[in-house]
C-alpha cells in the first residue's frame, strides 16, 4: 500500500524531540500571538462600539477581532522566510542525518546543529527562500504534466469525483518542497538552484510511486487535523465566552480552534509526513540520474523551471560543504 515504514519515521521524530519540541514552542507561539490579538481587537472594539447604536459593541468586537487577526497574519507574512529558514529547514537537516543513521546531538545542542547546517548549504535565508519558493512554482506546473484525469470524458457524473480526487493530489504535493530539500541537504550541496533541478527532474520521473504515498500520508495527516480541530472547538469557545460582546464572536472560535490545530499540526504532524516522503524519495531515486526528457518537460512546462536553471548557471560556487558538527 505504501514504500515506507511508519515506525522508522516515528523513531526519527522521537529522536528529535527537542526539535520537535522547539518547533512546538515556535507555532504554539504563533497560535498564542493570535488568540491574544483577537482578544485585545475585540476589546477595544468592544469598548468603541458602545459609540455607535445598539448593535455597537457586538459589531466593534468583530472588526477589532478581524484586525488583530490581520495585524499577526501581515507580520507572519513578513516572518515566513525566517520560519523557513530556522524551523522547517533546520529540523530537516537533522532528519536527514537521523535516517542516515548518523549520531546527532541531544538536547538544545540538535537545534544549533540543524541551524549551523542550513546556514553551511545556504548562507542566509533569502536564498533557501528563493530556492523554496521556485520549486513550489515548478510543482503547480508539475502538477498539470502529470495530470492523468484530464484523459477522462467530461461526464457530469463523473466531475464532482474527479475534483475531489484532483484536490487530495494537488494537497499531497504539498511537502515536496520540503523533500526536494531534504535532497539538497543530503548531497552537501554547493549549487542549491542546480540541485533542487535534479532534485525536481528526479521526483518527476518517479511521481507515480512517491505521489502514491504522498497521498495516503495527506489523507491521514488532514484526517488527524481535522480531529484536533474539532477536539478544540469546546477550549475555544470557552476562550472566546470570556471575551466582551462574545455574542458576535462566533466565527472566531472556528478561527481560533484552527489556528491552534494547524499549529500543532506543524509543529508534529508535519515532519513524521516529511519524513515518511524522504524515505519514499531517497529509495526510489537511488542510482538513478536525471532524465533530459523529463528535463526538457518542465523547462517547456514551467517559467519558473527555466528560472531555476538560469540561476543555477549564475551561482557562485562554493567550497565542498562541511559535515554540519564542524560548520562554524
Amino acid at each position: 500500500m505504501w514504500d515506507f515504514s511508519f515506525s522508522r519515521s516515528v523513531g526519527a521524530i522521537l529522536r528529535t524531540l527537542p526539535f520537535v519540541l522547539f518547533r512546538l514552542a515556535v507555532y504554539l507561539g504563533i497560535a498564542f500571538a493570535y488568540l491574544f490579538s483577537v482578544g485585545a481587537g475585540a476589546v477595544v472594539g468592544y469598548g468603541f462600539g458602545h459609540m455607535g447604536g445598539p448593535d455597537g459593541p457586538a459589531s466593534g468586537a468583530f472588526w477589532g477581532g478581524a484586525i488583530g487577526f490581520g495585524m499577526v497574519s501581515t507580520a507572519l507574512y513578513f516572518a515566513r522566510e525566517y520560519i523557513l529558514y530556522l524551523v522547517k529547514a533546520a529540523h530537516i537537516a537533522v532528519l536527514v542525518e537521523v535516517l542516515d543513521g548518523k549520531d546527532i546531538p541531544n538536547g538544545q545542542g540538535q537545534v544549533k546543529y540543524g541551524a549551523a547546517f542550513v546556514k553551511t548549504h545556504f548562507g542566509e535565508a533569502s536564498v533557501l527562500f528563493g530556492v523554496d519558493q521556485i520549486i513550489k512554482g515548478v510543482i503547480r506546473a508539475l502538477f498539470g504534466i502529470i495530470n492523468f484525469f484530464t484523459s477522462f470524458l467530461p461526464i457530469p457524473a463523473l466531475q464532482q469525483l474527479i475534483r475531489f480526487v484532483e484536490a487530495i493530489i494537488r494537497m499531497s504535493l504539498t511537502y515536496v518542497d520540503e523533500v526536494i530539500l531534504a535532497y539538497l541537504i543530503r548531497t552537501r550541496t554547493t549549487n542549491p538552484w542546480n540541485t533542487a533541478k535534479d532534485g525536481l527532474i528526479l521526483y518527476a520521473q518517479n511521481y507515480k510511486t512517491i505521489l502514491k504515498n504522498a497521498v495516503w500520508l495527506s489523507i491521514f495527516l488532514w484526517g488527524l487535523t481535522f480531529l484536533l480541530f474539532v477536539f478544540l472547538l469546546g477550549p475555544a469557545a470557552a476562550i472566546i465566552a470570556l471575551v466582551p460582546g462574545h455574542a458576535g464572536l462566533g466565527l472566531w472560535v472556528l478561527a481560533i480552534a484552527l489556528v491552534f490545530a494547524w499549529s500543532i499540526k506543524a509543529a508534529v504532524l508535519e515532519p513524521l509526513a516529511i519524513a515518511c516522503l524522504m524515505q519514499v524519495y531517497f529509495k526510489v531515486i537511488e542510482g538513478q540520474t536525471p532524465d533530459p526528457e523529463w528535463d526538457q518537460r518542465l523547462s517547456g512546462a514551467s517559467k519558473k523551471f527555466r528560472e531555476l536553471a538560469d540561476k543555477a548557471g549564475k551561482w557562485v560556487h562554493g567550497p565542498a560543504v562541511p559535515s554540519p558538527g564542524t560548520a562554524s
